[in-house]
């Protein structure tokens, strides 16, 4: 429901909707969404509406990232100081005498966009709200350098984010907002792209969201029909489709994938000309644009003797590097009914096995956690949590009372998952005797 459909609304059809919006309420409090929205946007009648529902977010507890764009404006600043900046791959090579300009229309923007956040007008949307913006140097930048014998000089990419001060805003209730615009340890500004400064805040802060407000509602099939949901593999073929004439959606579509592939579970393609896109998305069961996720397209289980080929390749790399025990070919075949695998599409993202410990007298029953391992393309992913947890729920199905692990490089990631450390003379007898002592693993223990 749009802001159209509730003006004209009954009573009643308002109460049944706010209803059905509860949960919806309740599942999104105290989340973490990082919205993007371009230049175009900003200029576009339906902004104020934009910064309202954001404000509505805010007061619903979402913790906020917004990352604006600029590139009109950047246009315009440029056109009326008579100068040119070539493109190439639809990427601005922003020279030094260009730079003010750049820097000129980005922090006009970010002075707009504060000041429409801290409207307080009575008989407005706005009023009553408190809202503290912030901004700061928490993108640090690189230079784009040369592609293709094209020096980008002043065009860069993004580095680092400083994910520590950006919670540390978050935590204290801010809207953390974010421009085009990056800085090196050197103290040079880099024109950044809006597209990767929001997906990479995104996949560094583990975002619940990731939401971009484009010039398209979102993804259509052949028949125009509007894809509500769609996994980050299926975007290639709309990505090649409109290569040649809409280099900016290809842009964004691909910033879409990688922040899927990368743990970002929800990604939201969205129209900033919708009245009410974020609220309907947000808060309704059908929404109004695309959904990228690969959520319907994986599977946690419990793994079989098919899995086995899928098993040596994502442990081979790991156990040349020192980082786990090697298993050979049969030892995982004998031990196949202890692995757990997330799969999608037949190929094993993660695996984590799971080994019951003989206890004698009165020790716990007990088991280990081991050969916790995710591809490579999905390690800032949420998958080795993922694994984690449901072999956690097999250990309590098994009557299991404490799990151990022994690590040698990965005990902090344990220790997060609620693991402590322990030593080798608290493993259960039985594992005391197979323990390598020339590995010298350190030993976690959690109880369940």
């Amino acid at each position: 429901m749009n802001s159209a459909d509730m003006t004209q609304s009954t009573p009643l059809q308002y109460v049944h909707w706010f209803r059905h919006s509860a949960p919806y309420i309740n599942a999104h409090r105290n989340k973490t969404f990082v919205i993007m929205f371009d230049g175009e946007a900003v200029q576009h009648e339906n902004f104020q509406h934009i910064i309202h529902d954001i404000a509505l977010l805010h007061s619903l507890g979402i913790r906020l990232i917004l990352v604006h764009g600029a590139r009109p404006q950047i246009n315009a600043q440029l056109s009326q100081s008579k100068i040119e900046t070539p493109f190439h791959e639809d990427i601005r090579v922003t020279t030094r005498e260009s730079l003010n300009s750049v820097m000129s229309a980005v922090g006009a923007i970010r002075l707009q966009i504060e000041a429409q956040l801290s409207m307080g007008l009575a008989n407005s949307p706005m009023y009553g709200a408190r809202i503290d913006v912030v901004s700061g140097n928490f993108i640090t930048a690189k230079p784009y350098g040369i592609r293709d014998g094209v020096d980008f000089q002043l065009t860069g990419e993004v580095r680092s984010v400083d994910t520590d001060a950006i919670q540390r805003h978050l935590d204290n209730h801010n809207i953390v907002l974010l421009g085009p615009s990056g800085y090196s340890t050197t103290g040079e500004v880099f024109n950044l792209l809006t597209e990767e400064v929001a997906t990479k805040t995104a996949i560094s802060i583990q975002a619940d969201k990731l939401i971009f407000l484009g010039e398209q509602p979102g993804l259509f099939n052949q028949h125009q029909d509007m894809l509500r949901e769609i996994s980050s593999q299926q975007l290639d073929q709309y990505i090649e489709q409109y290569q040649q004439q809409q280099p900016q959606w290809v842009m964004l579509l691909r910033a879409a994938q990688i922040a899927s592939m990368k743990g970002i579970n929800r990604v939201h393609l969205l129209s900033y000309a919708h009245d009410g896109a974020l609220v309907e998305e947000l808060f309704t069961r059908d929404g109004c644009g695309t959904m990228i996720t690969d959520a319907h397209y994986e599977e946690v289980r419990m793994a079989n003797i098919q899995d086995v080929r899928g098993l040596i390749s994502l442990l081979r790399p790991l156990e040349q590097q020192g980082i786990l025990v090697y298993r050979s070919r049969e030892r995982l075949e004998s031990e196949i009914e202890q692995f757990a695998v997330i799969e999608r599409d037949g190929m094993i993202l993660a695996c984590a096995a799971l080994y019951p410990i003989p206890a004698t007298g009165d020790e716990l029953r007990s088991a280990e956690i081991a050969c916790v391992a995710v591809h490579p393309s999905y390690r800032k992913s949420n998958r080795g949590s993922q694994i984690l947890h449901y072999l956690e729920e097999k250990a309590r199905s098994l009557g299991i009372q404490q799990l151990f692990i022994l690590t040698t490089r990965t005990a902090h990631w344990f220790l997060e998952h609620g693991f402590e450390q322990a030593s080798v003379d608290d493993l259960p007898s039985a594992r005391q005797e197979l323990y390598n002592y020339q590995r010298n693993s350190l030993v976690c223990k959690k109880r369940i």
